[in-house]
């Protein structure tokens, strides 16, 4: 076994022994025993970035690439999501541009399939006086994905958040933009984990009350939902959610803490996944798919908990700065040759963050080239002062 000097949590350094290469297949035929949407991360071109705070530079060649690795391992991607840095980096012009050359690229890959994030990003918050500006928003990227034939995700919108004044202004504005799209929708129900500025979502603070105004919006238009992603963070909470949904309309777990269990399910039911955490896991997860289809729920949790400790310390709080772990993954995995991002966002985390990341990839057997995943590991730890 090889090893690399790391900085530890306490401030310390060790030598840490990675192991072997990865054993999961980059490519995987068959289907998935569930429905699995990778919320997928776009690639910045550093070349570009001369205001990287303010103005996104995408590597696009790059960006769609990632895109076929996805695909390529059976997943559907949920394109222009949080994972993208949807408004945390990438502003509502560049994610316009993502969705029409994902949609155009899907048309040229044989069983590709995605759907797109539409929400109200390009409208601030602060800017947003009545619902109406909140639908107009909503209306703007709904027609912009479904004119390059996308299908909607719904996405959660903070401008709603901010002028709602209880649950019936969310029943009026999804009701109508519902009403008005010409596919079946996901919906999106985000927690404030992710993103702070949607604490109260559904016109309320508890979870109960929240739950039910969702649950009064799909029986409403059951027909027109496909299912609903909640990412709470909270696996009983899910649960409670999933088994009241009325037949026909679908959980996505959208927990990185506890998807394994989730996905899984019990004797009442499981969730399908949209997941942001499948884009660094898809190998593992698309290994761990085919033991779950063959029955075998021990060989399916021998992969796939593992992962499930690498997205804990990913998705730790401040949760919504996951990103920046997802993009070292991908960098650590040959899959950029960079660690930049739209927005500077690989700043948002530490060196011990990142070390932990290798340590917590390694062991969950994540790493395909292990000797050019620590060569890059020692690059970044010496732009720390260690080495």
């Amino acid at each position: 076994m090889s090893a690399l000097i790391l900085p530890t949590v306490d401030g310390g350094l060790e030598a840490y022994h990675y192991g072997p290469s990865s054993p999961y297949p980059l490519v995987h035929a068959g289907n998935f025993p569930r429905t699995l949407y990778a919320a997928a991360h776009v690639v910045a071109d550093p070349r570009r970035l001369d205001d990287p705070w303010r103005k996104p530079a995408i590597d696009w060649d790059a960006t769609l690439r990632f895109r076929h690795h996805l695909w390529g391992l059976g997943f559907k991607i949920a394109e222009a999501m949080d994972t993208s840095q949807r408004g945390l980096g990438l502003d509502w012009p560049a994610a316009a541009e993502l969705i029409e050359r994902s949609l155009a690229e899907a048309r040229g890959v044989p069983g590709a399939d995605l759907a797109c994030g539409a929400g109200t990003d390009q409208l601030a918050p602060e800017g947003a006086e009545t619902l109406d500006d909140v639908i107009c928003a909503y209306e703007e990227q709904i027609a912009h994905v479904e004119k390059h034939g996308g299908r909607i995700i719904l996405m959660a919108s903070r401008a709603l958040c901010r002028v709602a004044k209880g649950p019936d202004d969310y029943l009026a504005v999804y009701g109508r933009l519902i009403g008005q799209v010409s596919d079946k929708v996901i919906l999106h129900w985000l927690g404030e984990a992710f993103d702070p500025a949607l604490a109260g979502y559904w016109g309320s603070q508890a979870f109960e009350p929240a739950m039910q105004t969702v649950l009064e919006l799909i029986r409403s238009h059951a027909g027109k939902i496909d299912g609903i992603k909640i990412s709470l963070l909270d696996a009983q909470k899910e649960i409670t959610l999933r088994r009241l949904l009325p037949e026909g309309v679908v959980m996505y777990t959208g927990d990185d803490f506890n998807y394994a269990e989730l996905i899984q399910g019990d004797l009442q039911g499981f969730s399908h996944g949209l997941l942001g955490i499948f884009d660094p896991i898809a190998p593992a997860a698309a290994a761990a798919m085919d033991r779950l289809a063959a029955g075998n729920e021990e060989g399916y949790r021998v992969i796939l908990d593992p992962t499930v400790s690498l997205a804990r310390r990913l998705f730790e709080a401040p949760t919504q700065f996951y990103k920046s772990g997802v993009v070292f993954m991908a960098w650590l995995n040959g899959f950029q040759s960079h660690f930049r991002m739209v927005g500077g966002a690989e700043s948002a985390r530490g060196i011990a963050h990142y070390a932990d990341i290798f340590r917590l990839a390694d062991k969950a057997q994540l790493l395909i080239d292990p000797e050019k995943a620590a060569h890059r590991m020692k690059l970044l730890c010496a732009l720390n002062g260690i080495g």
